[in-house]
């Protein structure tokens, strides 16, 4: 009797143990959250950055004055409240008091004030400074033409910013949420110049910080204890893999190896649907796939070229056989749907028969003195994807009708993108753009003659400078709309970029993956989500 309850008893400390190991291990277990991503990042240096692949992780390391929220609504970041002048033209934004870097440090209102004055000195070499050029005197400071100090921001105090704007901006508030405005920690940028970006010596104030960049292999992020909410940050790892072959991140998807692929393979997108059912999300986004075109090449100098090779290209095609649907014809480079504009300016022959717009397409052609004698040869650059490679074949069937020989370069994405801002020689060039806030002027503006890391054809038009200006400083918004789709007509006249389609978001989210939700602008920080085991 004695030796059974010794066992029985033995046996129920056993038990015990074995539950307080077992929730031991449970509180302790770590989150992991791998995501595809498109590429590798250029860099990760918020002020010289470009691309989504660099935004999508730059949103989980840093936080702006303000973000955007799981359903890409503007919520407070760094900034718990703002305020602004009667006249629209300065911005007070109050700083929370428990916001810190990664390193226990807090987070003041001068760490904005050297980030905006390091992004907005010509020094820095950021191609994406004109983004900022709404606030006084940015443009001066980029151009080298006033000190940086001049930038019109300020810290009246360590929990107090203000802004003042050269003009009031209707959409100043959404333009914070990009990745221009994530601030930089200025000790790390002064000791460590470029090399701050070194997972060593990264600080971050953002939901998570660097823990390991691996080029071509994997990103490792993990949580950042001292972010003010990382008591609701329910991740404890994000690992970014690279995956510009999409049908490689649908493997691992299919695999379980990855919670989400960031694009699908929309040649395999019958089977996707088929098989992974509600894992696959299709949205309206806001962008625009298009040909860059250098109009200032002899060849193209003649804008009815680059007219003629717009009309014949079949977008109805490309969109159903190619992308499956996927994505949406485009005669227009401002996209639909976007806010404070209306219908974009379509081209005139929108609605014209293909075979009536391939005869006509000809015709320019030969009014441009091109023909049998003398063929117009073209060579169309491209980043690496399936996709792209059969868009620009197609393309290049289509313009063999008109008479125009076509060559292909075929190169990996940050090459493609660094080359494109870098200036090099190119004839036709694949690129996308995808708003950064809902506005028709953060698509139009990539063509002003001043702005050139973004304005890939070398286009110049002091009509079309003349209206972007005027509408800058225009602050009602109908008659804002008005100018701006004037200086769409013209784009769509000149056709420095060739719009083909319009984007619709593509992803694979796993149902273990919770607190994704599908926005137009695609953005989904992993602060917002958690994995279910």
């Amino acid at each position: 009797m004695m030796r059974s309850k010794l066992l029985s008893y033995a046996a129920g400390i056993g038990l015990a143990a074995f539950l307080v190991s077992a929730l031991a291990s449970a509180a302790s277990a770590e989150t992991t959250y791998t995501r595809g991503n498109d590429s590798d990042p250029e860099t990760l240096d918020q002020h010289k950055t470009s691309t989504i692949s660099e935004r999508n992780i730059l949103t989980d390391l840093y936080e702006g004055l303000v973000v955007y929220g799981a359903r890409a609504k503007v919520v407070p970041g760094v900034a718990e409240s703002w305020e602004t002048s009667d006249d629209g033209l300065t911005w007070t934004f109050h700083l929370r008091d428990d916001a810190k870097w990664s390193n226990g440090e807090p987070v003041t209102a001068e760490d904005f004030v050297f980030s905006y004055r390091r992004i907005l000195d010509p020094q820095t070499g950021a191609k994406y400074a004109n983004i900022l050029y709404p606030i006084k005197n940015a443009e001066a400071a980029s151009e080298g033409k006033l000190p940086p100090q001049e930038v019109g921001v300020t810290a009246p105090d360590a929990h107090t910013l203000q802004i003042t704007l050269e003009n009031a901006t209707p959409y100043f508030l959404e333009l914070l949420t990009h990745q221009t405005s994530m601030p930089v920690y200025p000790p790390a940028v002064e000791k460590y110049g470029t090399d701050f970006v070194q997972p060593e010596n990264m600080v971050t104030n953002g939901a998570y910080t660097l823990a390991e960049f691996t080029p071509n292999s994997r990103i490792v992020l993990v949580k950042n204890e001292n972010f003010h909410d990382a008591a609701n940050v329910k991740i404890d790892k994000v690992v970014y893999i690279p995956f510009e072959d999409r049908s490689a991140c649908l493997r691992r998807f299919e695999a379980g190896e990855v919670q989400s692929c960031s694009d699908i393979p929309t040649e395999q997108m019958k089977y996707v649907k088929e098989t992974l059912g509600d894992q696959v999300r299709i949205a309206p986004y806001l962008g625009t796939y298009y040909y860059a075109v250098k109009a200032d090449k002899e060849k193209f100098a003649d804008v009815r070229v680059r007219q003629a090779l717009s009309m014949a290209i079949d977008r109805e095609f490309i969109a159903d056989e190619i992308w499956a649907g996927a994505m949406l014809p485009a005669w227009s480079f401002v996209p639909p749907g976007i806010g404070n504009y209306g219908e974009p300016a379509y081209a005139e022959y929108k609605d014209m028969d293909p075979l009536d717009r391939e005869d006509r397409a000809k015709e320019l052609l030969e009014e441009a003195g091109y023909g049998e004698g003398k063929p117009l040869k073209v060579e169309i650059r491209y980043n690496t994807g399936e996709n792209h490679q059969n868009t620009a074949t197609a393309i290049a069937d289509m313009w063999k009708n008109i008479g125009v020989a076509t060559t292909f370069v075929n190169v990996d994405g940050a090459t493609h993108y660094a080359y494109l801002r870098d200036k090099g020689d190119f004839d036709i060039a694949r690129a996308g753009w995808i708003g950064d806030y809902s506005d028709p002027q953060n698509f139009l503006f990539l063509v002003e003659s001043d702005n050139p890391g973004f304005n890939y054809a070398n286009y110049s038009n002091p009509e079309y400078d003349a209206l972007m200006e005027k509408a800058e400083k225009t602050t009602d918004l109908e008659a804002r709309a008005k100018i701006l789709k004037e200086a769409e007509a013209i784009f769509m006249r000149d056709l420095p970029y060739i719009p083909i389609l319009y984007y619709s978001s593509l992803s694979l989210v796993s149902d273990k993956l919770k607190g994704w939700e599908d926005n137009l602008v695609n953005v989904h920080a992993s602060r917002w989500m958690s994995v279910e085991e």
